[in-house]
């Protein structure tokens, strides 16, 4: 049986660097803000494994959108989350999607949609079932593609992301932590 929103997040939360970063993370008064990829969805690959929840969590990413895509603006937004959030034992990344499209292209060699909203940059993630993400504002989950495919390990390239060249580097990285997970090329 497939989890429901309420599933994934309560399987989230174990992470006790999640639930901190969504306790505090309305401090900081981002627009649309969200906790979002390898924190939520290998929180419920290692519930599936009985892992610890934060087993081979590298980094906790926080989307938000900010329609000033100025670097500064984003720099201060950085610098109030390490502080925020400086006593975790954990790298947080915080990014504004509203600014995706300045740096994607000479970071990964291809072109980005401008987006609208911080929804729409979870949206792109490479792998489908990793497009996820958990609203600080009221902790609705956010998964486009749904969550059977998260739940049962299947991982898809996401048809929507800018560039797929980099699809089966990153499906295998998580297959050779999560042995279980199974590829799809298509």
């Amino acid at each position: 049986m497939d989890p429901t929103p309420a599933a994934v997040r309560e399987i989230a939360l174990l992470n006790p660097v999640n639930r901190t970063i969504l306790e505090r993370l309305p401090e900081l008064a981002l627009d649309q803000a969200y906790l979002v990829a390898g924190s939520v969805f290998q929180a419920v690959w290692n519930h599936r494994t009985a892992a610890d929840p934060a087993h081979a969590v590298a980094d906790y990413d926080i989307a938000y959108f900010d329609p000033d895509l100025s670097y500064e603006a984003e720099d201060r937004h950085i610098r109030r989350a390490a502080k925020l959030f400086a006593d975790l034992p954990a790298r947080i990344e915080l990014r504004n999607q509203a600014r995706v499209h300045l740096w994607y292209p000479s970071r990964f060699g291809s072109p980005y949609p401008r987006l609208t909203t911080a929804a729409d940059g979870i949206d792109r993630y490479l792998v489908a079932c990793t497009c996820i993400g958990i609203a600080a504002a009221d902790h609705a989950v956010h998964a486009p593609y749904g969550l059977a495919d998260l739940w049962r390990g299947i991982l898809r390239p996401n048809p929507h992301a800018p560039s797929l060249d980099r699809y089966m580097v990153k499906a295998q990285s998580y297959q050779a932590r999560w042995p279980w997970l199974h590829i799809e090329s298509r």
